[in-house]
């Protein structure tokens, strides 16, 4: 054992691990901004639309385990490389894309090179910091990154697609992966264990299937409807697989998830917390995203800056908790109160109407959603990630980003469908006029804002019955890390 090579340098690799993580998160949503522009262009279909989306979540949220454990491997320095190196490099082609297959074929190497760097990302991070203090300002900065990264990424799609070209919303990541790149090489030390294990086939076979299983399948509940052969087949093999993941885990030699970092009460409360409130932000992303463009004419660029106060208040909220509050009071109070103000955010937002304002409603919402959000994501990710050995720091890294990106596809599925379902319902029997289509829009909003809500008083309860009791900080020890 040796010290921490990365001391030194510490603050500088921060802002290279916050740029990292920055660019997977805003390529969740600074897409979607582009998607009508290039639609236009390159002439695809509705039904084609949705795997613009679904080729990077399916990539990314299934190969988040396996791509973890190669950080622990083979090195977290050479996996943020290759990680950046493809990433920068597929952007490129999807940026000058000419066709369908090509953009939908690069998305999808997207989300694998992203699954690469995510996990590599936050499992630098946890064996950098180690320091109890400056743990939590680190871990408060990425858990910042991490939960307004999607806002920030609606705000960006929208001045690329609207002043430059939807093609920006891919070139971009060049702009950003390569001075980080340049940067990873500089600053970064790749660790290697002496005695590296064997990688777990049978583990890493059946979690890359339950995973893929369920991101897929919650991928066409709203195209194909719940009660399609396609959608219930691929939920019902995806949780199949991940109980065959789970015993077989329980066996292996060399698990690729060792269910240590998991079965303990902090870290698997952390794991659910985010994969809840993962599912909940949706709402706020999508749905307030289309009644400020839809139902009030707001351009791309406006709906980005409205985002901007919650993105502060993330920010704010994140480092405050992590950095003041964590140590003090524990995860369970900040994580159980951030799940209720969120809940709140979405009660508010129930209440919209055609001519709501923004600052008399629009805005209290936001600020609200924001503050919760920050005091559940930074607590909950450093809590995650906490006293865990630095050879398993890849893997449960890569399991705090799948609980993110499966609760983002539950989410997207889910409320989606109960939006479109009361749309509908609302429609049947009234006339097709414009007034009665924005009504009826606005019907399917509210009504994914209340499921929101209670997705998140469900998180309040999990945080608060699962989540110790009690300060962390006696657990918060400076680990060395191995040569």
């Amino acid at each position: 054992m040796v010290e921490n090579p990365h001391h030194d340098r510490r603050w500088f690799i921060l802002a290279l691990l916050a740029t990292a993580q920055l660019m997977v998160v805003l390529d969740a949503t600074v897409v979607n901004i582009a998607l009508p522009s290039a639609q236009k262009a390159l002439g695809f279909s509705d039904a084609n639309r949705q795997w613009i989306i679904t080729a990077y979540s399916l990539a990314f949220g299934s190969l988040l385990l396996p791509f973890g454990r190669l950080g622990d491997l083979f090195g977290r320095k050479l996996t943020l490389i290759v990680g950046l190196t493809g990433f920068s490099i597929v952007s490129a082609v999807a940026g000058a894309s000419q066709s369908f297959g090509v953009l939908a074929g690069t998305r999808a190497l997207q989300g694998m090179f992203g699954a690469l760097l995510a996990p590599a990302a936050l499992s630098l991070l946890t064996t950098t910091f180690t320091d109890p203090r400056e743990r939590g300002t680190a871990f408060g900065i990425f858990g910042a990154v991490a939960g307004g990264g999607g806002a920030l990424g609606l705000l960006l799609g929208g001045i690329l697609t609207e002043y430059l070209s939807w093609r920006w919303c891919l070139y971009v990541n060049v702009v950003i992966a390569v001075p980080a790149l340049f940067a990873a090489v500089v600053l970064l030390t790749n660790q290697v264990p002496e005695h590296r294990p064997k990688l777990d086939w049978p583990g890493t076979i059946t979690a890359t299937g339950g995973l893929f299983g369920i991101v897929f399948g919650f991928s066409q509940a709203e195209p194909r409807g719940w009660s399609d052969p396609v959608t219930l087949g691929a939920l019902a093999a995806g949780v199949v697989l991940l109980v065959a993941f789970v015993l077989i885990e329980r066996r292996s030699s060399h698990p690729l998830l060792p269910l240590r970092i998991v079965l303990d009460r902090n870290r698997g409360g952390s794991y659910l917390s985010v994969l809840i409130s993962g599912a909940g932000i949706f709402a706020v992303f999508l749905f307030l995203t289309f009644y400020l463009q839809n139902n009030r004419g707001w351009s791309p660029v406006s709906t980005g800056l409205a985002f901007l106060p919650m993105v502060a208040m993330i920010v704010v909220a994140s480092t405050t908790s992590n950095a003041v509050l964590l140590a003090r009071v524990g995860p369970r109070p900040l994580v159980t109160t951030g799940m209720l103000l969120a809940a709140v955010g979405m009660l508010i937002l129930t209440q919209l109407g055609e001519e709501s304002s923004y600052a008399g409603h629009i805005l209290p919402a936001l600020l609200v959603t924001g503050l919760g959000l920050g005091l559940i994501f930074a607590p909950a990710i450093n809590t995650a990630t906490l006293g865990v050995e630095p050879a398993d720091a890849g893997v449960a890294s890569a399991t705090v980003n799948s609980c993110q990106q499966v609760g983002g596809s539950i989410g997207t599925a889910f409320l989606n469908t109960m939006a479109t379902t009361a749309t509908a319902s609302y429609l049947s029997g009234k006339l097709p006029t414009p007034n009665n289509a924005a009504l009826a829009a606005l019907h399917g909003y509210t009504v994914a804002f209340w499921w929101a809500m209670g997705i998140f008083l469900v998180g309040a309860a999990v945080a608060a019955l699962v989540l110790r009791p009690g300060a962390i900080a006696p657990a918060l020890e400076p680990q060395p890390v191995p040569a």
